[in-house]
C-alpha cells in the first residue's frame, strides 16, 4: 500500500480566467508604453538641472534607474521577453526627436555632455536589460 495520497491534475482554467489574464497583459503593456513616454519626457525636463551654475546631470540616474523598472514590469506584466521593446520603443523616439533641432533653432535636449550621456546610459541600460531577458531561461507558461 502506498502512503503517497493519488496526485490528480488541476483543471485547466475558465474561459473567463484565460480572458481576464490576456487583457491584463494588454493593459500592463499599454502602462510600460506610457511609462516609456512620462520616463523620457521627465528625463529631458531634468537635462537641464545646474547646482550652482554647473549641470549636475541628474537625468542619467534617472535614465537608468527608470528604464531598469520599465523594463522588469514590463516583462512581468506581458510575461513575455519581447516586452522589454514597449517601453524602449517610446523612449527612443522621443530622445531622437529631442535632439533634432528645429526649423527655428529650438532643441530640446539640451544641457551639452548630460544629453548624451543620458542617451548613452539610458540606451545601454535597456540593451542589458534585453540581453539578460534574452539569456535568462524560460519560464513556465501560466495557461
Amino acid at each position: 500500500m502506498s502512503t503517497v495520497e493519488d496526485e490528480t491534475t488541476p483543471s485547466p482554467p475558465g474561459r473567463g480566467a484565460v480572458l481576464a489574464d490576456h487583457a491584463l497583459r494588454v493593459v500592463g503593456g499599454v502602462v510600460a508604453v506610457i511609462g516609456g513616454v512620462m520616463s523620457a519626457v521627465l528625463e529631458l525636463l531634468l537635462s537641464t538641472v545646474r547646482v550652482g551654475g554647473h549641470l549636475i546631470g541628474v537625468s542619467v540616474l534617472v535614465a537608468v534607474g527608470a528604464n531598469i523598472a520599465l523594463s522588469w514590469f514590463a516583462h512581468e506584466a506581458v510575461g513575455s521577453r519581447w516586452a522589454v521593446a514597449l517601453p524602449a520603443v517610446p523612449w527612443f523616439v522621443l530622445m531622437t526627436a529631442a535632439s533634432i533641432r528645429t526649423d527655428e533653432g529650438d532643441l530640446l535636449l539640451a544641457g551639452g555632455w548630460v544629453g548624451l550621456a543620458m542617451i548613452v546610459a539610458g540606451a545601454m541600460t535597456f540593451t542589458v536589460m534585453a540581453f539578460r531577458q534574452i539569456l535568462a531561461p524560460p519560464t513556465p507558461s501560466r495557461y
